[in-house]
């Protein structure tokens, strides 16, 4: 009789010390949770599995995500929910801009970020939905700071420029991996495209803070991380941020690495070297966390 052959995933690192994350803010994390259903809205911090939810929902920040909460890709690395354009969650809510910016008005927000699910059912990427959100916010909170991070739209430059015409603060579209992982971690996008959304943003709307964001820890090399913040910092970005990926759930992508906070520190003072206005760079770093003061701190260097 044949013996049974037992097959596993292969052994994932250890998680290390400096990336165990108290989360004990639950009431906090309750009222923010009860309010966002109240109107009907998203939060990538939620959906997206950040482990600063705790922290930023405790001092009442939070990234708001529009045009739904289904995605059309499916990003190896990115818990947020895919599903098929037929189904009837994919119709947009006309009030969500609205209920945006009420919820960040109630929230007595100084500093919002705006960011989406790649829509690329619709012909215009979600783009002028995009714009009206923005636009919503300022109208309610006209001292507050706009951030979006968008997606690539296809490479529809056009849709770029709607949102740009709202007139956002800062720019963000992620480039998230090295060039060389992105069949296998952004299949249904391009490394050359995300490039040229940047570009056409930083010349688009020059008075703007142009930002972009990676994650290490997938299997890139040390050179190909500098090759990506050359890129970046060519392409007219101002800010680059850079954190830990962490799997979300065991359907995504494992860990490849994790990476050291040394390194982390590394990658921050190579990109300041190389001319960006801010590298904020360690393990929880994500796009959107500390925004408000990343932007802060940008906004004086490049003054």
């Amino acid at each position: 009789m044949a013996s049974l052959v037992q097959i596993t995933a292969p052994a994932q690192p250890r998680l290390p010390s400096w990336l165990r994350k108290s989360q004990t803010h639950f009431e906090s994390v309750h009222h923010l949770k009860t309010e966002l259903r109240r109107r009907r809205l998203h939060t990538v911090c939620e959906s997206a599995r950040c482990p600063n939810l705790h922290e930023c929902f405790h001092r009442g920040a939070a990234t708001f995500m529009i045009l739904g909460n289904l995605c059309t890709r499916g990003c190896g690395f990115c818990s947020v929910p895919k599903g098929s354009p037929a189904k009837k969650e994919f119709t947009l809510d006309p009030s969500e801009p609205a209920h945006v910016a009420e919820m960040a008005a109630r929230m007595n927000l100084r500093y919002v970020v705006i960011t989406s699910v790649n829509r690329d059912d619709l012909p215009d990427g979600g783009s002028h939905h995009f714009g009206e959100t923005v636009r919503r916010v300022r109208e309610a909170l006209p001292k507050a700071r706009v951030e979006v991070l968008t997606p690539d739209f296809c490479g529809d430059l056009d849709a770029v420029a709607r949102v740009l015409d709202a007139g956002p603060d800062v720019f963000n579209h992620n480039m998230e991996t090295v060039s060389r992982l992105y069949r296998r971690a952004r299949p249904q996008a391009d490394y050359e495209q995300s490039l040229r959304v940047l570009a056409f943003a930083k010349r688009q709307r020059p008075e703007a803070l142009v930002k972009s964001g990676f994650m290490a820890g997938l299997g890139e090399s040390v050179d190909e991380v500098h090759e990506l913040l050359r890129d970046v910092h060519a392409s007219g970005a101002d800010i680059a941020t850079i954190g830990q990926y962490l799997q979300p759930t065991r359907r995504n992508l494992p860990v490849a690495e994790y990476v050291s906070p040394a390194q982390f520190d590394a990658y921050r003072e190579y990109g300041l070297s190389i001319g960006f206005s801010m590298v904020f760079s360690g393990p929880f770093v994500r796009s959107s966390y500390m925004a408000d003061h990343v932007h802060e701190e940008a906004a004086q260097a490049h003054a």
